[in-house]
């Protein structure tokens, strides 16, 4: 039970970094240089604290790292962030929160050992009905935007191949090594997007508080701290598991929101709230551990 309350805390962590990036985009930060810091920032933590051998034992494993750099790196975080400025934010929330229902069809497609449950089924769906309750907040309007809803579901697609891929790569390997490797290839991944649009954020403002503030709460807690611990926890618990967690980022959201954006909570926040952590339990309880 202590990895998947581990979990919670991480996934709970993640969801208040939606508001942090908000405080960066509204000073001026682009989303590829929020990027670009945090993890860069990360990548000097874990250096310290992780195995200094360079390289993976084959070129196929350093594929692997490369692959885990990009979908739990640059890929997801440009893709989620890019789609929020074309799409509508409710649009773009709700399809990344998709992550677990996806890595959990990509499971049962390509990893023989995972077969769908009448429990995991049925809380999978009572937990997206939360989410759905709690980003619509009642007032479900659908408003199609063809690129920008295509981003967020690559961003909730590639979410969902880190997972499993990332459950794949840990065996017999140290999860501070992995981590670091995916700070360095999502770190690399991004550079080329400074050659299409170069770095905009003056040096001088970072003298601000509530930048390197929020900052450093993106790349030591939530960049350093957390992928550590979630590459363990999916060693522990699984891929499966540990995604449908990700239905609970909602929650630390707004809550998050509305105490530091005075964002409102609404009886229809709680419902939804319930719904999530019903459903998670619910799914937990008839999951399959891939």
């Amino acid at each position: 039970m202590i990895y998947h309350l581990i979990a919670i805390i991480v996934v709970l962590i993640w969801g208040c970094t939606f508001v942090n990036s908000k405080e960066l985009l509204l000073h001026g930060m682009r989303p590829e240089e929020i990027f670009f810091i945090r993890f860069l920032m990360a990548y000097v933590c874990i250096w310290f604290c992780s195995p200094k051998k360079v390289w993976s034992k084959d070129w196929k494993d350093e594929l692997t790292m490369a692959l885990l750099g990009i979908t739990g790196g640059s890929l997801y975080f440009l893709s989620e962030n890019w789609a929020v400025g074309i799409s509508y934010t409710n649009n773009v929330s709700f399809i990344v929160c998709t992550a677990p229902l996806i890595t959990t069809l990509l499971g049962f497609l390509f990893i023989k050992d995972i077969k769908a449950t009448p429990g995991l089924v049925a809380g999978s769906i009572t937990a997206l009905l939360g989410t759905a309750i709690v980003i619509f907040n009642g007032k479900f309007i659908l408003h199609l935007n063809p690129l920008g809803d295509l981003l967020a579901l690559v961003a909730a697609i590639s979410w969902a191949v880190y997972s499993l891929v990332d459950k794949h790569a840990l065996a017999g390997k140290s999860a501070t090594f992995i981590t670091r490797k995916v700070f360095f290839y999502g770190i690399i991944t991004i550079l080329p997007v400074f050659l299409v649009r170069p770095w905009n954020f003056p040096l001088d403002g970072f003298r601000q508080p509530v930048i390197w503030g929020n900052l450093l709460f993106l790349g030591v807690i939530a960049s350093f701290a957390c992928f550590f611990i979630w590459s363990y926890i999916i060693k522990k618990i699984g891929a499966i598991s540990a995604s449908n967690y990700i239905y609970i980022n909602p929650i630390s959201t707004v809550i998050c929101s509305a105490i530091v954006l005075s964002e409102p909570m609404t009886w229809m926040a709680y419902l939804g709230s319930a719904l999530i952590l019903l459903g998670v339990f619910i799914a937990n309880k008839g999951k399959n551990k891939g």
